[in-house]
């Protein structure tokens, strides 16, 4: 209690100048400094405050006892790696550990510090001054993790902590080697929780956000290296920062250790990351309208826009439309929430999903299975769709065509698209990832004439995007018994994209 108490007071202090001029009394304090401070009534009178300076002294002490215990298992990475361009070399932070169930100790630490390098080729300063090379490298570029085997045993590991107990305000220290100075240690707290949807840079392949948000000053070389709570043991890895001006702005992120366990374990035992899946896309802009829409007061949740056949989504009959509200329990915030959620559950475990159907709560239990599985359903997909193109035709426009059992639109017979892919993009004026259907050709008996033009890009019906035309008949087909349908267009507009809503009135 003494030393919670104490280092409360000290951050207090740090936190704000200001409070240099407001009267402490600390029972606790067996040592006082008499200081004079200006009264708030008189200027020219001055009233005596007592500080607490043993108070400030044993925080002190506390931070650097944290500080000392951690700093051992923390070193400094430094790799060569080939490119087009040349050899580069990155520098970054590991914190070392003992294996879960695993003999043997290993450095956590980032991918990108590491990647494509092997062997001699990684260099590991230890915090004793040694150098030494891994045995081993194992890469998750989900996470952006990796961990190296290590041969020695004669270093101190650090312990782990529970990133799931920490709270906004925690007090924590960001350690590694920013701009190449290893051993730096800083201060802050936890800012927030639960961070995705971050962009990571060009070539960035993260899936798996769920970053914590601190304020201890996080630089390049930082990388790696463990955010630590105060009691000295991890409860993240630092890998990215927010700054506009390359360095430190106040706005760090870490991945938290309950993700990094859960890796860990999974690439030292298997080899690699078995993620669970439920085989379902979402809608990535949920919006309120279309929470409205489905009788709902705010958006929350994860929307269901597709389920995939022969899938634990389509055994479990998840459906169009369906808001998953809760996953094992746990209140859904998002689509990304829902993917980190999925992906850290074990496969072939039974999860009970709670879903918004029609106005109504439903409860149903699914069995996840192998992310890889539908992977290679995906990767068969496309090879299917590839070998069944003509050589020299790749752009040649698809007529609209009515699938077999399925009553589309009469009047769109002459509606001419193709699927839009990125070197159409860019001739077009469109960014590279822009996806949906080309508008090849609108003919004037075609219900779409005058709404669509020749070079627009279908990417919504209904609220539901559509990125091929076996995904747009069957929204149309969905919806076949609405008179209107809400539908949403880009143009390339020189360069300059924008969207457009237009309401089609499909039955006239």
């Amino acid at each position: 209690m003494k030393n919670r108490y104490s280092l409360g007071l000290v951050l207090a202090l740090i936190a704000s100048a200001s409070l240099w001029n407001t009267c402490f009394e600390s029972p606790l304090a067996s040592k006082q400094l008499e200081a004079k401070v200006p009264s708030s009534g008189n200027p020219g009178q001055q009233n005596t405050a007592i500080l607490p300076l043993t108070s400030l002294h044993e925080g002190s002490k506390h931070l650097a006892k944290i500080a000392k215990l951690a700093t051992p298992s923390v070193v400094h990475i430094q790799c060569e790696r080939q490119t087009p361009r040349g050899a580069v070399e990155e520098t970054g932070s590991g914190v070392i550990v003992r294996g879960e169930g695993t003999p043997g100790l290993f450095i956590v630490t980032n991918r990108h510090v590491v990647r494509d390098s092997n062997g001699n080729s990684i260099s590991i300063r230890l915090h004793d001054g040694r150098e030494i090379h891994p045995e081993r490298k194992w890469e998750d570029k989900d996470t952006d993790l990796a961990i190296l085997k290590i041969n020695i045993t004669d270093v101190t590991p650090a312990e782990w902590g529970d990133s799931d107990k920490l709270d906004i305000g925690h007090m924590v220290l960001a350690m590694g080697s920013p701009f190449g100075l290893s051993e730096s240690v800083t201060l802050g707290i936890i800012s927030a929780k639960g961070r995705r949807s971050l962009q990571l840079g060009s070539g960035s392949e993260v899936l798996n956000q769920n970053f914590l948000q601190t304020d201890a000053a996080i630089n390049p070389g930082n990388s790696g290296g463990p955010l630590i709570d105060l009691e000295g043991k991890i409860i993240g890895i630092n890998t990215a920062i927010a700054s506009n001006s390359g360095g430190n702005d106040g706005i760090g992120f870490s991945i938290p250790s309950k993700l990094v366990r859960h890796v860990f374990n999974q690439l030292v035992k298997y080899g690699q990351v078995y993620r669970a899946y439920l085989g379902v896309q979402l809608d990535p802009e949920f919006s309120i309208a279309t929470a409205t829409r489905l009788t709902m007061d705010r958006v929350r949740g994860a929307r269901v826009v597709k389920v995939i056949s022969n899938t634990p989504a389509s055994r479990a009959n998840l459906k169009y439309d369906d808001i998953i509200l809760s996953f094992g329990g746990i209140d859904v915030l998002d689509q990304n929430h829902l993917i980190n959620l999925v992906s850290l559950t074990p496969i072939d475990q039974r999860v009970s999903v709670v879903m918004l159907r029609n106005g109504r709560k439903v409860n149903v239990m699914v069995e996840l299975a192998d992310r890889k599985i539908l992977d290679e359903l995906e990767r068969k997909q496309k090879e299917s769709q590839q070998s069944s193109r003509r050589p020299g035709t790749s752009v040649e426009p698809m007529s609209f065509q009515r699938v077999k059992d399925q009553k589309a639109p009469d009047a769109l017979a002459g509606l001419q698209l193709y699927t839009m892919n990125e070197e159409l993009a860019i001739q077009l004026g469109f960014e590279k990832s822009q996806s949906g259907l080309l508008v090849m050709n609108v003919d004037q008996q075609s219900s779409l004439y005058g709404v669509v033009h020749l070079y627009d890009v279908i990417e919504e019906v209904a609220g539901t995007p559509v990125h091929n035309l076996s995904e747009f008949q069957q929204a149309l087909h969905q919806h076949q018994t609405l008179n209107s349908l809400v539908l949403k267009v880009s143009n390339g507009n020189k360069g300059k994209p924008h969207h457009q809503l237009f309401i089609w009135q499909q039955n006239q």
